[in-house]
Formats: structure tokens, sequence, C-alpha cells
């Protein structure tokens, strides 16, 4: 699962592994070579980390081992019950939502779940929704503002499945129902881009009083490879494409699109579970606590402005 940035740093650390594997074997003191290698490791992760193109971004947030939705829910939430189906055609497993606790808090809980190998990947359809899923999900937003409950969504797909069977189930309508309904939702709606978010698939799961973004994680109109088809119609081209669609975390908050940058560990989301989740548990605890200090009618009227005043030019 090594991406090719991060090879000449896996092998290092290789080195680093068997040098100490050595020094317990034969017992031959290699401390000073060793606490060389990794001050250099330390070094080259740093450089890597701080100068990645676009591409490289998209390539972190598509890593196999990059935590899920599923990860965060089972790290940061308690008491979580998922609940099924659309009550109109059936359940869609790529997306996962249910009733949790958060801090004590009672919550409902969102997300796009990808896989981490490619049987999950199968079972999840990538990602990729089908408008029951996201009836699913407008199903459990009603319910969570008619209980009080706050809407945590979490961001993570390619983009809303394209297939047959999705567009004569009305796949434009249901991305177009949630856009509308969550835009005048009274309730604190809360979403964080955790690694792809592609296109009306990421938007049905984003219209919200916050949108944070990970450090490493993309969120753009098209994939790279699908804007490349279009645009040059190459899709070998997506590296190109990728830096043209301005969709990095720091593209957007300079753009306004996002509320906020969540820090990863150095490394990436994926090197380091325990500290991805609890960067991200900082900035959700922090932004929730602000949105339940307003009134169902000033939250949706907040929502409302703020996407209102996107593009908009000072």
């Amino acid at each position: 699962m090594a991406l090719d940035f991060e090879r000449p740093l896996l092998e290092l650390e290789a080195k680093i592994e068997e040098l100490k594997r050595f020094t317990n074997e034969k017992g031959i003191d290699f401390s000073d070579e060793i606490a060389l290698l990794e001050k250099k490791s330390r070094d080259m992760k740093e450089n890597i980390y701080s100068h990645l193109t676009p591409w490289q971004k998209v390539q972190i947030a598509r890593h196999a081992a990059r935590p899920n939705t599923l990860d965060y829910i089972k790290a940061l939430f308690t008491d979580f019950l998922e609940l099924h189906g659309d009550r109109l055609y059936g359940d869609d497993p790529a997306v996962l939502g249910g009733l949790a606790r958060y801090k004590g808090i009672p919550v409902t809980v969102l997300g796009h779940l990808k896989g981490h190998d490619t049987k999950e990947n199968v079972q999840r359809n990538f990602g990729m929704a089908h408008p029951e899923g996201f009836r699913k999900a407008l199903r459990l937003m009603k319910q969570a503002e008619k209980f009080g409950r706050p809407v945590i969504c979490f961001i993570d797909t390619a983009g809303a499945y394209c297939g047959m069977g999705a567009e004569e189930r009305g796949q434009g309508e249901a991305i177009a129902r949630n856009l509308m309904v969550m835009s005048a939702l009274k309730t604190p709606v809360l979403a964080t881009v955790i690694g792809e978010g592609g296109s009306g698939g990421a938007l049905a799961l984003g219209v919200a009083n916050r949108i944070l973004m990970q450090e490493h994680a993309i969120f753009s109109v098209s994939s790279p490879e699908a804007a490349a088809s279009i645009l040059w119609k190459d899709g070998s081209k997506a590296r190109e494409a990728a830096a043209a669609l301005c969709l990095t975390a720091q593209d957007l908050l300079r753009l306004g699109v996002i509320d906020e940058i969540v820090p990863e560990p150095l490394g990436g989301a994926h090197s380091d579970l325990t500290a991805a989740c609890r960067l991200l548990d900082q900035a959700l605890h922090r932004h929730l606590t602000e949105l339940l200090s307003q009134s169902p009618e000033e939250l949706a009227q907040a929502r409302y402005a703020k996407f209102r005043a996107m593009g908009q030019t000072g």
C-alpha cells in the first residue's frame, strides 16, 4: 500500500528496523547509527509531507489504509446504533448512518463508507451511494431535526454511483432533495471531508453549518480522471487536472468553501489512527459546542447565508 513518493522513506525505515533487529540478535551496539537514520527519516518525512503536490494529496486521500467513517465512529462515538433503509426501496451499504452519543450528547451520525480492502469495497460499492443511500441519510436527518439532535456527517466518496439502476431510481432528484432539505434543517449540521469529496455524492451530505477538511483530504466538482477526460479527452492527464481543480484543503480554505483544516499526524491519517482521531475530535468538539449555542432558526439562517456567500468577492 506504499505510495510512490513514500518509497524512499519506507526503505529508510526498513533499514532502521533491520539494524534494530540485528542489534537484538547479535548484541552489537548500533545505537549511534540508528539515531542518525531516525533523524534522517524524520527530516525526510517532514520534507515530503510539507511539499505535497495536489496529485499526491489525491493519492493520500484514496489510500486504502486511510481511516474511514466506521473507524471514526468506533473511536469518537459511543452507543452507536446503525439504522437501515430509506422506507422507499431498500438499504444502501455505501452510506452508514445511525444514532450515537458524542461526549454524552445524542447525535445522528452519517457518512459514506469505503472499505479497506477489495472485499469490503465491493460490499460498500466503493463508497459510491445509490439514491436509496441519500434517501436513507435524508430520513435520518429529518428524524434528527424532529428530536433536536445534531447531525455529524463524514464525507468520503469519489461521487454518487452513476449506474443505470441508480439513474432509473432518481439519483439526481435524491441528491437535489438532500441539498434542499439540508439547507433548511433546524438543527446543527457539521460535516468533515475525511478522504475524497467528489461531486454531487459529497454535496448530498455537505450542506452544513460548518465544513471541515482533514489536511490531506480532497473536495472537488469532479475526480481528476473525469476532469481530464472532459477537458483534454485524456484521462492520463489526471495530475494536471488535480492541480487545476483547486481540490486541496488549503485551496478550499483560501476560497472560503470550508471553515477549517483539521491537521493530520505527520505521514497522513493512515500512519497513525490514534493521533488522527484525537486531532479530529478536538475540531469536532469545538465546532459542535459553538453550534449548540444557536437557536434552530439561527442555525438555518446562518447555513443559508453561508452558502449564498460562497463565490462572492469582496
